[in-house]
């Protein structure tokens, strides 16, 4: 994938709609093809056919955006169980992504 994809935790959802992005979460609820993550707030997926989540594993999402702030699956990788992830430096690195944009990401982002 060429285009920029913008690190984000739930918080940054509305700052990013209609935008690709990149979810770092906690798989906490699946229903047929919509998952539920908690990355630093729950967050709404719709799943592709090729995603395969498992509860309580990590994972990263990558995904677009909709009107309603879910998160519409283009790629995901399971990181295993959630306790192997240390989701507080990858706040940080959220965190510091959004701190200092211009190193980051173009202006139009």
């Amino acid at each position: 994938m060429s285009e920029s994809t913008p690190r984000i935790t739930a918080q940054y959802l509305e700052q990013f709609s209609h935008q690709t992005v990149r979810i770092l979460g906690k798989v906490r609820q699946l229903r047929g093809e919509q998952a539920t993550i908690d990355a630093g707030g729950n967050v709404s997926i719709y799943l592709n056919r090729d995603s395969h989540l498992q509860l309580n594993h990590a994972v990263e999402i990558i995904g677009k955006v909709q009107n309603d702030l879910s998160v519409r699956v283009m790629a995901c990788t399971d990181f295993g169980p959630e306790n192997e992830i240390d989701f507080t430096a990858a706040e940080a690195v959220v965190d510091a992504t959004h701190r200092y944009r211009e190193i980051f990401y173009e202006k139009d982002t």
